[in-house]
């Protein structure tokens, strides 16, 4: 018995030293899907050297997922250290486990807004020009745990259409990420698709951030082949998150990087966020308990 009792004290010695030496030789960080592999990296990229330096790590290391459950997965299994998701992608984090993560911070429109909308695009030239118009139509989601592409038009589309969604358009279908989606639309898959931006700006420009404005900016969305059918209410921008079990030095560490990159790399914060925004606040798992509600509700964990 005693024999048993060291050796499941010795791995549990062991298991605490791996967890210690991985916060201090390697720093992970998760991407989400839905835009192209070789953008995202580029976008982060600049994130890389300057953690080793300020976290005092041997190695950064980039894992940009196929799609948003990728990144979730790897951080309930404990595989990535930061991320930065959607309030509903946190949400399923959190109703799964809610000590996996915690959020610690999130962005602020240029307005002072602390949110953004989910927006219904449809071709110019499809003829629609407002939401009722999908009736019949084939609708497509960004990705099945995106805020914007799914969650909000799922809780909020039933009160602008006058009932629910499934009977008012002839079929729905994923996109495989909100880029993707709006492309699918632009190509006729879709007859309208539920993307996001942050509403502040004009329509024409793609808005001043959001999956339209980073289209716009590498040249492969032209605003003027789309037309905005809809727009959500507000939704809360979503978390900045990082491991619970890291060790408390690097949580501070990161999140004081964080909170000083707008001022100390603006062009790397605005590729990170993917358009224009003031800078970062602290938030905490209250500030999403809304959303955290909305998906238990309705899409579950």
């Amino acid at each position: 018995m005693l024999k048993k009792i060291l050796l499941a004290t010795a791995a549990l010695v062991s298991l605490a030293g791996v967890v210690h030496a991985e916060d201090l030789k390697e720093f992970r960080i998760g991407i989400l899907g839905g835009e192209n592999e070789a953008d995202r990296l580029r976008n982060y990229q600049c994130m890389t050297d300057k953690l080793k330096t300020v976290l005092g790590v041997e190695k950064v290391s980039l894992f940009p997922a196929a799609d948003y459950d990728g990144v979730i997965q790897g951080l309930l299994g404990g595989t990535l250290d930061y991320a930065e998701l959607g309030a509903s992608g946190f949400a399923k984090i959190y109703l799964a486990d809610a000590k996996a993560v915690e959020p610690i911070l999130t962005t602020v429109q240029t307005d002072g807004s602390m949110g953004y909308y989910s927006i219904m695009v449809a071709r110019k030239d499809s003829g629609m020009t407002k939401v009722t118009d999908i009736k019949g139509k084939k609708l497509g989601f960004a990705d099945p745990d995106s805020t914007s592409g799914y969650l909000i038009p799922t809780v909020t589309l039933p009160e602008a259409i006058g009932g629910p969604v499934k009977g008012y358009v002839a079929e729905t279908g994923f996109g495989g990420g909100h880029e993707n989606l709006v492309l699918e639309v632009l190509k006729g898959t879709f007859d309208a698709g539920t993307t996001f931006g942050s509403g502040v700006g004009e329509f024409k420009d793609g808005y001043t951030s959001g999956n339209l404005k980073k289209m716009v900016d590498k040249g492969i969305l032209n605003m003027d082949d789309l037309v905005e059918l809809w727009k959500s209410p507000l939704i809360p921008n979503g978390p900045i998150v990082i491991r619970t079990s890291m060790n408390e030095d690097m949580k501070s560490k990161f999140k004081t990087f964080m909170m000083d990159l707008p001022k100390t790399d603006a062009a790397c914060f605005s590729a990170i966020q993917g358009g224009d925004f003031k800078g970062f606040t602290e938030v905490n798992v209250d500030f999403y308990k809304p959303i955290i509600d909305a998906r238990k509700a309705t899409i579950g964990g």
